[in-house]
């Protein structure tokens, strides 16, 4: 009988881990599903990255701002729009992610106010300026 190491822990892998085990629930799948549950809630205008940038996933080609996973923590920053009290939009970002952080606690972080109805043009500049693309004119 061949020795193949020692036996894999049960659960070494479990659900909002963000441990890549091949099926489709690694760091950054898990970022990019946070990010779309965030911005389908009422009340969120955009993902933010923070005053200094520092909420984001780098993901391959690109940053994904707004939202930081660890194994600890889910922190996401937002901007929020007036049409609800802070507070619910907040509950509600933290209530549409809560089975996807797991056992991990989640952050909520709202870091402007955009007047009006939400939409992607309210991300912040710094978002502009680290984005490694170029638009043509």
């Amino acid at each position: 009988m061949t020795d193949t190491g020692p036996a894999p822990e049960s659960g070494a892998s479990p659900a909002g881990s963000g441990v890549d085990d091949g099926f489709g629930t690694g760091p950054e799948d898990e970022a990019l599903a946070i990010a779309e549950r965030v911005r389908s809630c009422d009340g969120v205008a955009a993902l933010s990255s923070g005053p200094f940038g520092t909420v984001a996933t780098y993901l391959p080609g690109r940053r994904l701002t707004g939202v930081s996973v660890n194994d600890r923590a889910v922190e996401i920053a937002i901007v929020a729009t007036l049409d609800r009290p802070l507070l619910e939009t907040a509950d509600e970002v933290r209530r549409a992610v809560t089975d996807l952080a797991g056992e991990r606690q989640v952050n909520v972080r709202i870091d402007d106010v955009a007047h009006g109805v939400a939409d992607d043009s309210a991300d912040d500049s710094a978002d502009d300026s680290a984005d490694d693309s170029v638009e043509g004119s």
